[in-house]
């Protein structure tokens, strides 16, 4: 069967240990789940599938989209129930998927909102089976069914949502492709969910379906095409420009990428490269995030990146990193990960508060203040977080062959299998906090062979992001250094990773020194925004100044000079334990002290204004210090 050239090593297979994303995977799993379980069933989401049961009475309630809600947060219990065992969690999720099974119509579909239509309520189309495909959702809230069921069955190994999912996609089938209805759902989605069906099936029917969708977007066949909103302007192998709803076309890319690489179909691999390099040299925010323009949360023009109105809806974060981590497994190249590794510290993160149960659906790169919010009428956000932390763990490692490759750092463990051997690689760090990482290798047999590819990120190697829209703007620090049992290692660096192939045998040590330094950034001068400004990172971590920590001076008033030196200083009272920046900066022609946190936990303390962007000034000497 062909596949992509690289195979993730299942989050199942990865246990993190006490650390930055251990913390928030418990946050996740204690606070974040139920709490959108529980907003899932205050708001009716999951009353509606009881109603189109029969179980209870009642009438839709909320948006004609709300069941991919609930199938959401089934995927995000289900990937938190593989481990620790919560038996309450268990309980609720067998409880939801009940309700589900309930309301699936004989046939197999599956729309609470055309079930439960009537004088009261009617979906786009009205009462007619996809009669309004281009914004009723009706598959993409079956996409959203499938990833569902396929994690469901992974974690628990039971078919009580898979059996649901598998009568739906076996309609879907029927219903859709050549000769039959060639619309494809004016939300991409399904692509994604066909396809991870079809791995956890093998039924390759699924896969064929996925193509289907693929292949028809851009193509008329007797209908009326979306357009660009909907990225069905032309066939997606004739596009070069990410345009329209950022989330739909990440989607659509991600989707593509896997049809592409299941089906070994070259067609699609130079489209996706080139979509791919315009949103990341032309696009996209410093932190990750994706669609500037609040307007159809879409994308907008080659450098169009305002701060204060940027969307980068959180969805959006999340479908950038899904897209890009598949890229990555096409080609094993790094540059994919520098982009995961942005979004998933900086634009994702920033979606939820660091208590867990507050969600942002825009991220902006300045505000004049704002917070959280508990939940919206439109839940896409905070579900997609609960779903999509649990998986960040399944990002870290790749394998092929007998290659390894080490794509993110975090403090834990991997089990990995190179065809009968079994291998653990244990990280300990602190990262991203500080950058020595230290890989214990510990292979099952005493002396095993194989390829160890461990990445330099590309900020460790004076290049922010791919391309030029973003670059440093001071000089590189010491650079990034790899050994293996205290010897350095002079192993070439291929696509962003310095390979290893020796000998292994337990008890090797592999150490990678990053050095983190803060550093400034500026813009690609087509920029409007950012002439004449400075942003300001450390490590894959980007920070952004709050009024609250400018002791009354405000962030329209300071500037920071070039040469002022800037250091990092960890505090473990701070927002859960962050590394802060401090330095002066220059105030109304006086000095005044700059501190700056991470952009992720911006607004966390309160609404104040924030920025990413601050004025950038020579140094002007002053005779003394003046704190405002």
């Amino acid at each position: 069967m062909s596949d992509y050239l690289l195979t993730p090593v299942s989050f199942m297979d990865v246990r993190l240990a006490d650390g930055f994303w251990a913390q928030r995977l418990e946050i996740n799993r204690t606070v974040t789940i139920p709490h959108v379980i529980r907003m899932c069933e205050e708001t009716g989401r999951i009353d509606n599938f009881a109603a189109a049961g029969g179980i209870r009475a009642g009438r839709f309630r909320g948006y004609f989209f709300n069941d991919s809600d609930v199938y959401k947060i089934v995927e995000a219990a289900a990937c938190a129930l593989a481990e620790p065992h919560d038996s309450t969690l268990t309980a609720q999720v067998d409880d939801i998927i009940a309700l589900i099974a309930a309301a699936q119509e004989h046939d197999g579909y599956l729309y609470t909102a055309r079930t439960l239509c009537g004088p009261d309520y009617m979906p786009p189309g009205g009462r007619e089976r996809w009669s309004d495909l281009a914004t009723g959702h009706e598959l993409y809230c079956a996409g959203h069914l499938y990833e569902a069921a396929a994690a469901h069955v992974e974690a628990t190994g039971r078919r009580t949502l898979l059996d649901v999912a598998i009568k739906n996609a076996d309609l879907v089938c029927r219903e859709f492709g050549p000769g039959r209805r060639t619309a494809p759902d004016g939300h991409p989605e399904v692509e994604i969910g066909l396809v991870r069906l079809y791995r956890t099936t093998g039924d390759r029917k699924y896969l064929d379906a996925a193509r289907f969708f693929v292949e028809s977007r851009g193509r008329p066949d007797g209908r009326t095409l979306y357009g660009e909103y909907a990225q069905d302007h032309r066939p997606l192998i004739e596009q070069t420009e990410a345009v329209g709803h950022a989330v739909r076309a990440a989607y659509l890319y991600a989707g593509a990428s896997d049809v592409a690489a299941l089906c070994d179909d070259g067609r699609y691999r130079q489209p996706l490269e080139a979509l791919w390099a315009n949103v990341v040299e032309r696009k996209m925010y410093l932190t990750g995030g994706i669609g500037s323009r609040r307007d159809g949360e879409s994308f907008g023009a080659d450098h169009e990146l305002p701060n204060s109105t940027a969307y980068c809806e959180t969805c959006a974060a999340i479908a950038n990193a899904l897209w890009s981590h598949r890229m990555f497994l096409a080609s094993g190249d790094g540059r994919y990960i520098d982009v995961v590794e942005r979004v998933i510290y900086n634009a994702f993160l920033s979606g939820v508060s660091l208590a867990g149960g507050r969600f942002f659906y825009p991220n902006p790169l300045a505000s004049d203040g704002a917070e959280r919010s508990a939940w919206f009428d439109c839940a896409c956000c905070p579900t997609n977080v609960a779903r999509f932390m649990p998986r960040i763990p399944g990002m870290m490692y790749a394998q092929r062959d007998r290659q390894i490759w080490v794509a993110l750092f975090a403090a834990g463990q991997a089990c990995i299998r190179l065809g009968g051997d079994r291998v653990v690689l244990r990280q300990t760090t602190r990262y991203p906090w500080d950058g020595h990482v230290q890989i214990a290798v510990e292979p099952e047999a005493q002396a095993e062979r194989f390829t160890l590819h461990v990445r330099v990120p590309g900020w460790a190697r004076d290049q922010p992001t791919p391309g030029r829209l973003y670059r440093y703007a001071d000089e590189p620090g010491a650079d990034a250094e790899v050994r293996v049992n205290g010897q350095r290692t002079d192993a070439d660096m291929e696509k962003g990773f310095t390979t290893i192939d020796r000998v292994w045998r337990p008890g090797d040590l592999v150490d990678i020194a990053l050095p983190m330094p803060v550093r400034r950034i500026v813009t690609d001068e087509r920029v409007a925004d950012n002439i004449g400004k400075v942003a300001l990172e450390r490590g894959p971590i980007v920070y952004c100044t709050e009024d609250a920590d400018l002791h009354g001076c405000r962030i329209d008033d300071i500037a920071l000079s070039d040469d002022e030196p800037l250091q990092g200083e960890h505090r473990d009272d701070l927002l859960g334990g962050v590394t802060t920046l401090h330095g002066e900066a220059i105030a109304g022609g006086r000095q005044a002290r700059l501190t700056c946190i991470p952009y992720f936990a911006w607004a966390d303390r309160g609404r104040t204004p924030m920025a990413v962007w601050l004025a950038r000034q020579g140094r002007e000497r002053h005779s003394r210090m003046v704190t405002v």
